[in-house]
């Protein structure tokens, strides 16, 4: 057999979990053809992989990345990650499809970054991706997205004849190959939607064999209370469920083993229920994202006029502070008054990047609630923030539970360009390579605020929970494993090096450690370089 490629020398850790073995890889037409004894002749191209790990690609299964693989195909932040997999439309919003009522606020979106929003459903906006990017891409379709397709932003239940459309437009994506439903229940429109509309649709998405993947309703005070939202959804619906970016942030640190318990009590019963996590202490948002949920009704515009209203300003930090309303992480920073575990990350003007809430409001001399109200109004509503709310035990404790995969919860950035403006969260840079720095190696980062590695996991599992296991919860049966006859998504990497080197004042730094990734056999990372190859394809779900 002539083989187009083979790696040699190294140790193939295959996404089983099982222990790695010395083995050469043959790559013929895009897929392994061999895996065992190769010699130098036997390939018209040969890798030599001496004293380094050959894996799956990893499949990141929490991503942001529906409108950055249109503006940059390169995918450079992930692939340099070794990610050969992207899940996108998650958190409840997709780009499509897109209808009159949510045409105008995506187009706005993309305009800035020279994207022209030309498709209308969702198989279109696959096509779309097919033109060529660096990695493969899976996508959801967004309940937010398909809510404002039929409602606009309307607080309130839908008719039954909106339901109906919107089970159709599910329905439709589905058809068209997404892999399921993602929701955000703490960002308007999909915090409008009750239990009862999320269960409907999610029968929709169980009949076509998909995952309903949701940001649930509370992360915080109401966690419990959310997962079993979720879980009930899940029951009820007969459907996948995937757990968005666990574990609890801050108002609900230790209760990972009371929400790991009844994922694990659900799949025993017959609904599997995953998390995904990313190991950073830190989570990312949109600037108005922890406005109390009246004043960010109508989108970026009415926003800024509230905000120019001294008595709805007073109006919204009672609301924020009494937080009735269960938002994001950066929610419950604020109404403790944690300011100063607030950074401002990208912003339309260059003087906030990088600083807390707290230092703005210090230097201006204002309250920190105001300092955050002038921000939201001085941007017209657009912009970033960090926030500081995980829990390391409860990471550690998700991280090592049979439940988890990992998912970067970032973006396919570079720093050059559109995509390299701002400091966004160094997630979208160093997730997969930090597990094995941090976990693996057990090595802290003093540079990466909050940083404490500890050896917790080997090599073997921590290469599971990114390859077979996303795979296996997606329903791709080709990819995800070292097997003949698989697709080869394939990284080389050197196990006593790799590492993130991003930090949250410097994001947009590349891993180390990574020197070969190849996608569907073709090499995309060659000697840890980008070969400007686009031969990524945009995968369909077929339930």
């Amino acid at each position: 057999m002539g083989l187009d490629l083979a790696i040699i020398g190294g140790i193939v850790v295959d996404g089983s979990g099982r222990k790695g073995y010395q083995a050469g890889l043959g790559v013929k037409d895009g897929r392994i053809a061999k895996i065992g004894s190769i010699q130098a002749g036997d390939a018209d191209e040969i890798i030599d992989a001496a004293g380094l790990i050959v894996a799956p690609g990893f499949i990141d299964i929490h991503s942001h990345s529906d409108v950055p693989l249109l503006v940059n195909p390169r995918a450079e932040s992930k692939v340099r990650q070794g990610v050969t997999t992207e899940t996108i439309g998650n958190c409840g919003g997709s780009v499509a499809p897109l209808t009159d009522l949510a045409r105008e606020e995506i187009v706005g979106r993309l305009g800035p970054l020279g994207v022209d929003a030309s498709w209308s459903s969702f198989g279109e906006y696959l096509d779309r991706l097919d033109r060529g990017v660096a990695l493969n891409v899976a996508a959801f379709v967004g309940h937010g997205t398909v809510r404002q397709c039929v409602m606009d932003l309307e607080e309130r239940a839908p008719t039954s004849g909106e339901l109906e459309e919107m089970k159709g437009l599910v329905g439709e994506a589905m058809r068209d190959g997404a892999f399921g439903m993602s929701s955000g229940l703490v960002y308007p429109p999909g915090r409008y939607a009750d239990t009862a509309e999320l269960t409907e649709l999610c029968r929709v998405v169980a009949e076509h064999g998909g995952i309903y993947a949701t940001h649930v309703r509370g992360e915080r005070e109401t966690m419990i209370q959310a997962i079993e939202e979720a879980i009930k959804i899940g029951v009820e619906a007969g459907v996948s469920l995937q757990i968005s970016h666990h574990p609890a942030k801050i108002g609900a640190w230790g209760t990972s083993a009371e929400t790991l318990s009844r994922m694990e009590e659900t799949t025993a019963k017959g609904v599997d229920v995953m998390c995904d996590l990313h190991p950073y202490i830190a989570g990312a948002t949109g600037l108005t994202a922890i406005l109390p949920p009246w004043a960010q009704a109508g989108g970026s515009l009415r926003i800024v006029e509230r905000m120019k209203d001294p008595e709805l300003r007073a109006r919204m930090k009672e609301d924020m502070i009494a937080d009735k309303v269960p938002g994001p992480g950066h929610s419950g920073l604020a109404k403790r008054g944690m300011w100063d575990k607030i950074v401002i990350p990208s912003y339309p003007e260059d003087w906030p990047i990088g600083r807390t809430i707290a230092d703005i409001a210090e230097e201006r001399g204002q309250d920190p609630f105001d300092a955050y109200f002038d921000l939201v109004e001085g941007s017209g509503a657009q912009g970033g923030i960090i926030g500081f709310y995980y829990n390391e035990p409860d990471i550690r404790n998700v991280l090592l539970s049979p439940r988890s995969v990992i998912g970067s919860d970032g973006s396919a950035l570079a720093p050059y360009g559109v995509l390299g403006r701002g400091k966004n969260h160094p997630r979208s840079y160093g997730t997969f390579p930090m597990i094995f720095r941090k976990y693996v190696r057990g090595e802290s980062r003093p540079e990466l605020v909050y940083d404490e590695g500890e050896k917790i996991m080997s090599a073997e599992e921590a290469v599971r929970k990114m390859t077979s296991a996303p795979a296996r919860k997606l329903g791709i049966e080709d990819r995800g494993l070292i097997k003949e006859g698989f697709w080869a998504d394939l990284v080389v990497f050197d196990l006593d090096r790799i590492a993130d080197t991003a930090t949250f004042l410097e994001p947009y730094q590349y891993p180390v450690g990574i020197e070969q990734v190849l996608v569907n056999g073709v090499s995309v990372i060659s000697s840890g370089e980008h070969t400007g190859a686009l031969p990524g394809k945009t995968l369909r779900h077929r339930g």
